[in-house]
């Protein structure tokens, strides 16, 4: 833990939080549709327990994929490459993040919309948490791949996952609303997420690449993007398109 309060330590966690808290949205959005098709009473409960359930399974996998990562010994060299399972798996989670990037922007500008309100209705507050359950374990996967990518250190990835799932708890409205009302937010997230799935493939192939300079364009990119809400307060921003909608 010494090391999250180091200068790198906690612009790590900045980093890491930012990009949880706006790559969750779309978990928070799909969880509160389908809560929403509960009773009143039971809605804010099945919300709640199903942003825990995500948290207690992300912390698990970090675990798996950080003990994964750290087997480095080779099982296959082709000509001077030795590939380990460590290069493996950042190899596959680099090009899984580059695919899920990619048509997550494409569904944001391009997708079909579908309305859930024709949709199969759930019937119980079981079914709706088995739902969120199976949802939480396919919106683990590129939350877990951007820790890995951004953060060495385990601890500083469960810090961060524990406040980003701890703000959208306190405030999921009010950062949904804002992400909804400045739609260039949620393209630049995935724009870093398509970043740090090309960091992860290269350094399955052994090139080591600074963290310094993602977190440098992270930063960069989202000051220029405040100063451009600023200058741009009148300009009525593009609608993003969202696989379900109420």
């Amino acid at each position: 833990m010494e090391s999250l309060l180091t200068v790198d330590g906690i612009i790590s966690l900045l980093s890491l939080t930012l990009m949880e808290i706006v790559l969750g949205i779309d978990n928070i959005i799909f969880i509160s549709i389908l809560c929403n098709r509960l009773p009143e009473s039971q809605q804010s409960k099945a919300r709640n327990l199903g942003l825990f359930l995500a948290l207690i399974m992300r912390i698990g996998l970090l675990f798996a994929v950080t003990w994964l990562v750290g087997l480095k010994e080779p099982f296959l060299s082709v000509f001077d490459f030795d590939l380990t399972y460590r290069d493996a798996i950042l190899m596959a989670g680099g090009l899984f993040l580059i695919y899920k990037s990619t048509t997550e922007i494409h569904d944001k500008l391009e997708g079909e919309e579908t309305d859930v309100k024709n949709s199969q209705k759930i019937s119980g507050f079981t079914s709706v948490i088995f739902q969120i359950i199976l949802l939480d374990i396919v919106f683990s996967f590129d939350s877990i791949l951007t820790a890995v990518g951004l953060v060495d250190n385990v601890a500083i990835m469960i810090v961060a996952v524990i406040i980003s799932i701890g703000i959208m708890i306190l405030a999921a409205g009010k950062i949904s609303s804002f992400v909804n009302k400045h739609p260039t937010v949620k393209m630049l997230a995935l724009s870093f997420l398509l970043l740090i799935g090309v960091l992860l493939l290269v350094e399955g192939f052994h090139v080591h690449v600074p963290k310094g300079y993602i977190y440098f364009a992270i930063f960069f990119s989202l000051l220029v993007e405040v100063l451009n809400m600023r200058m741009r307060k009148k300009t009525k921003p593009v609608h993003l398109k969202e696989k379900f909608k109420e």
